[in-house]
């Protein structure tokens, strides 16, 4: 049938109803939208912990010294290990083989002796180097293990000549929920807002109604508005769900202005939303729609936009095809703007970047139902 020239909210408006009265239908749609965000929230909030504490380390001790006491209760007394005396007659490292230690202190038996005499000692550190992630916080622990004991041995230290005091901006106690958290947030909404669309358009076809909607003088945009409108507004619930769950459950500060966050959230939303949309128009077909989705917003999610590894320390390749993930930058515009209360001036790049991709994949979602219309 031919289409009837220019935009008619009234048609777009209509096919917003009748999907919206699908959803409240849906029971399994709403607490996928709504009750899902929350729950992987609060579990991936309380799982993951930057913070690694009580990391057990073997102490074979062959010195039995005041000294060798004193280095091995600054181990245990700082709150980052667990120490664990080991058989002087035994392989120190078999605990290691095992993975029953993440790292094995050896004191030489002359460490007291050496270091009351006036020379320089040391005692070994041997990590397990399969867990690099653990083996590199440990190494960043031992300066102030270090430090601590050097102090304990000097008593009285004499007074440096240079006195830097630290000062940690934005995040003052280190706290690692505070940074991980909000990124939870733009991983577990856009990948549910990725596939709260990715079915929609490919039910409409396995169900035969869209050739229905076809059949009527409907512009493919007013369809992707009419689409996009009741998700979009389910989708910015969400966020706000899982919003006042990290403020209230995680404590996370918010320093910014909430305007740029909810211009911001609406511009992710969108983008996430016409993502899923294309994928369907695309597919046309449930099952399909659901792998897609799950494969491109799940592990490029976790993986590719800063999440778990910064992006400006992947190899150049990938820090250009991150650019075209939206939930890097939303994720970006989430820490700066609960953490640092960046303005608009400070993210406009991140701001620019999700217009441009809301308005690139809306187009492909609406180029992909012209095919439909006009074969």
């Amino acid at each position: 049938m031919k289409q009837s020239k220019g935009f008619n909210f009234s048609r777009a408006y209509s096919i917003a109803k009748k999907e919206s009265r699908h959803l409240l239908r849906d029971p399994f749609t709403l607490t996928l939208a709504l009750g899902l965000p929350i729950a992987l929230l609060i579990f991936f909030g309380f799982a993951i912990d930057y913070d690694i504490k009580n990391i057990p380390i073997g102490v074979y001790n062959g010195d039995i010294s005041t000294a060798s006491r004193d280095l091995v209760d600054i181990f245990q007394s700082s709150g980052y290990f667990q120490t664990n005396p080991l058989p002087l007659s035994g392989d120190p490292l078999e605990k290691l083989d095992t993975e029953q230690e993440k790292a094995i202190l050896i004191i030489n038996p002359q460490f007291g002796r050496h270091l009351a005499g006036g020379k320089t000692e040391s005692a070994q550190i041997v990590l397990d180097g399969a867990d690099n992630l653990v083996s590199g916080i440990i190494t960043e622990y031992l300066s102030g293990i270090e430090d601590s004991f050097n102090s304990r041995l000097k008593k009285q230290p004499p007074p440096p000549k240079i006195n830097p005091q630290v000062r940690y901006l934005f995040n003052p106690e280190l706290n690692s929920h505070w940074f991980f958290v909000p990124g939870l947030i733009a991983v577990i909404n856009g990948l549910i807002s990725i596939l709260l669309t990715a079915l929609t358009v490919a039910r409409e076809w396995e169900n035969g109604s869209m050739e229905m909607i076809l059949a009527t003088p409907v512009k493919p945009s007013e369809i992707i508005l009419g689409k996009l409108a009741p998700y979009a507004i389910l989708g910015i619930g969400s966020v706000l769900f899982v919003f006042l769950a990290a403020r209230f459950i995680f404590h996370v500060p918010m320093n910014g202005s909430y305007l740029l966050l909810s211009f911001s959230t609406l511009a992710f939303i969108a983008a996430t939303l016409a993502q899923g949309l294309l994928i369907s128009v695309l597919t046309r077909q449930q099952q399909l729609a659901m792998q897609i989705a799950i494969t491109t917003g799940l592990l490029p999610a976790f993986l590719l936009s800063g999440f778990i590894f910064p992006v400006q320390n992947m190899p150049i390749f990938f820090r250009y095809f991150t650019s075209i993930l939206s939930v890097r930058w939303f994720m970006q515009i989430l820490r700066a703007v609960f953490l640092r209360g960046s303005s608009f001036s400070d993210l406009k790049i991140p701001l620019a970047m999700l217009s441009l991709l809301t308005t690139l994949l809306v187009a492909g979602a609406i180029k992909g139902f012209k095919r439909d219309l006009e074969p």
